[in-house]
Parts: structure tokens; sequence; C-alpha cells
């Protein structure tokens, strides 16, 4: 099938870091098809220059007032698909910007069967304006016509969750609360802000990385799976797994902030948190003993994304964690204890671990996003009602923090997760 594949901003930062390297890669493997890219900006771009050689023979460009509707209907005679064709339309743009031209494409009748959108976190900033960011691209469009990223759902071992608890028997028997004591999940960043002041002042730690990328990692750990897994079925089970999530109890959130954050946002007294720590409950009847405990920061004392399943011990001296290494390492680890060679009958602590091979070529995120929105494959996108669901839960911290009158708590950069928690 042939596809147009229409970015809007395609001369930003998103654009030039993730979108086009990918293309590139893409384009070279043959997995994308008979594909040609537009590129839509609101002045004139060199596009060939932009495009490089790889891509510079599939790709023109269009130059338009993205804030004029009736703009939008010459672009529909450039795009419009003809019989066998499909139009992807990817806004590498402002949330707020991706709204208002999805409301125009919709306006201007760029909303057939064969037109998806692919949309950027973040998806609202509470569970208000979630809701209703989702009520409005739902005028124009039908949920299978909305692409929404996340793009850590696209990580290989992110992926590889799903497929181990599907294919390993000897981890399935013990998935729950009758074998699991408690689930960590932490993404944490030893860098700062790193000039995304004006971006971080609105969001915060909470809403850039803890109810997206976190949320969504722990429904891959808490959904059901069942024997013969069908990958089309796997936003449906995340979203069973959410919905059995319990509203945060703001008692059981801590939230604190680098020192050196408000000088660099120019905010002396801001409240904004740089690294926030949430403990969860499930009423799903196997889930619900079981501590969930989500944790992300930045300026930390290491870069890290990991998940850590604890099982549960039948004494003290027992090893009992299963990691699912996300980043910057991906693989996954089996603590175990052995007897050390020699004479004596002395334990030693060891690793049962898989990684990839050296020579594997892992797709990046943005290169199996592509391709899976030119497949029609939506198992890694997330859906309306699971970005409903997860504001759900959190929005009871929002809603405390929002009203409390105590500074938020200080930690020098390079700090520890521990050494945050015993302040």
């Amino acid at each position: 099938m042939k596809t147009k594949l229409v970015i809007f901003g395609i001369t930003g930062d998103l654009s030039r870091r993730k979108l086009l390297p990918a293309l590139r890669k893409i384009v070279a493997s043959g997995a994308g098809g008979d594909l040609r890219i537009i590129g839509v900006s609101r002045s004139e771009v060199n596009i060939k220059e932009l495009a490089g050689p790889e891509l510079s023979r599939i790709t023109s460009a269009v130059t338009m007032d993205l804030a004029e509707p009736s703009e939008y209907t010459a672009l529909k005679r450039k795009i419009a698909p003809k019989e066998g064709e499909q139009t992807l339309i990817y806004l590498s743009v402002p949330p707020s910007a991706a709204t208002r031209i999805a409301d125009n494409l919709g306006e201007a009748g760029i909303n057939g069967e064969s037109v998806r959108l692919l949309f950027e976190k973040p998806f609202g900033l509470d569970l208000a304006s979630a809701t209703d960011m989702v009520e409005r691209t739902g005028r124009y469009f039908s949920e299978s016509q909305l692409y929404r990223i996340d793009h850590y759902l696209a990580k290989e071992m992110a992926q590889n969750i799903v497929a181990f608890r599907a294919s390993n028997a000897i981890f399935r028997q013990l998935w729950g609360g009758y074998g699991i004591e408690k689930i960590e999940i932490h993404a944490l960043e030893s860098i700062g802000i790193v000039g995304r002041a004006q971006f971080y002042e609105q969001t915060g730690a909470l809403r850039d990385v803890l109810q997206g990328h976190l949320m969504q990692l722990l429904s891959l750990i808490l959904m059901d799976v069942p024997s013969r897994l069908d990958w089309s079925t796997v936003p449906d089970l995340r979203l069973q797994a959410l919905r059995r999530i319990q509203p945060a109890d703001p008692s059981k959130s801590l939230r604190a902030q680098y020192r050196e954050y408000r000088q660099e946002v120019g905010v002396p007294a801001s409240q904004v948190e740089t690294f926030v720590r949430v403990e969860l409950e499930s009423s799903a009847s196997n889930w619900e003993t079981v501590p969930l405990i989500l944790t992300t920061g930045k300026a930390m004392d290491r870069k890290e994304t990991e998940i850590n399943i604890y099982f549960k011990k039948g004494h003290a001296e027992q090893s009992n964690v299963l990691r699912f290494k996300i980043q910057p390492d991906e693989g996954i680890e089996v603590n175990l204890f052995t007897k050390k060679p020699g004479y004596e009958r002395v334990l030693e602590p060891q690793k049962l671990s898989y990684s990839y091979p050296e020579d594997a070529d892992l797709p990046e995120a943005y290169e199996q996003v592509l391709v899976d929105a030119i497949t029609c494959r939506k198992s890694i996108f997330t859906t309306g009602p699971e970005i409903i669901e997860s504001w759900r839960i959190l929005q009871p911290i929002l809603t405390e923090w929002s009203f409390a009158k105590e500074d938020i708590t200080q930690y020098e950069q390079g700090a520890s997760v521990e050494g945050i928690l015993l302040q």
C-alpha cells in the first residue's frame, strides 16, 4: 500500500533529532514500503537539505499558516489519499497546537477512513484537560484513527515484557500477590532540565514521566496475559489493569526539587517537582496486597530506567529480584545465590542475565512507532481511555499539591533515591 506521511513541524527539534533519522533507517531497510513524505512548515524550507540524500527523492514540502482554516482545503487537495493509499499525519508540534490542527483537519474533511493521526505526549495536564483533549479529537476522528505515542512502549525491552510474561511458564505461575511481594519502577536521569525550563515549569516530573511512561510500564506488569496472546488485544489488557488501580493516596507520595532548579527556570518560589515517588494499590484480587511504587527524578546519581519485581521470600537470606532493564542497557536479570567454589559451604550472590547480542540492530523507539503506524499495528500506542484512567489515578495527588502551603523539599544534584527518602 502506498503511504503518504505528512509531518507537521518537520523543521522542529523532534523531527530533526528523531523522526528524520528514523525514516532514513526505515527507507534503507525497505520496511516503509511505498512511502512519500510531505513536510509542513510555516516558512519556506530547503527540503532537500533537511531530508538529506536518503530521503530527498521521496520528500516534498508545503508552507502554510497552521491557524488559517482555509489553507487546509488546499492541503486536502495535495494529500487526499486515492484508492489503495493511506495518509499518516504526524503532529510533531506542541500539544495545544496539535489539538487545533486536528480540529482544522477534521473541519476540512481530512479525516476519511484511510487517514490516521499520530500525537505526541503530554496528553493533558490533569484529568479535566486530558478528558477534554480526548473528546475534542474524537469529534472528527475515531479511536482507531488516533495513534498516541508514548515512546517507552515502543522500546524493545518494554515489548519484551509482554513476550516474557506470555511465553515463560516458570514465572507465569508466580505472577501476582501470591508470589510477588512488591513492584518498583523507576526512571532516573543524571541530568537536570537542560534547556527545557519553560516546558518543565508547566509540567513537572509527575506529568512529564510518571503519568505516561511509568504508568504504561506498570500496566504491562499488572495486565492479565492470556495463554495465547494476540498482540492486538494488548491496549485493552493494559486498560483493564489501569481500571483496577485505586486513586492515589497523597499521603503515600513524595515530591522534591533539586536546589539549582529555581535559578535555572528563573522562578525563585517555584514549587514544581523534579522528583516524585508514588505508592499505588490495585483492587484486582491477584494484586491487592502488593505495593506498586513508581519513582522518577532529575539530577540524580545515575541514569537508569528499571522495573524490579520482588518475589516473596521463605527466609531473609533468599534472593528474590527479577529486573527488567529498560535503559541504558536493555536486558533481563534474575538475582541468584549459588555455592561459592571451595571447600566451605558459603553462598555468594550471582546474576542470571539476558542482554541483546552486541551485533543486534535494535530499532530505535521512533523507528518502531513509524513502522507500526504504517502497518496499522496499534499495540504500542496509548488509547484515549488509558490516558483518562491514568489521570484518574493520579489526580488526587495533583489536587492535594495545588493546596499545599509548605515549601517543597530540596535535594542536592547527584542525590540518590534513598538519600531523598531519608531527608
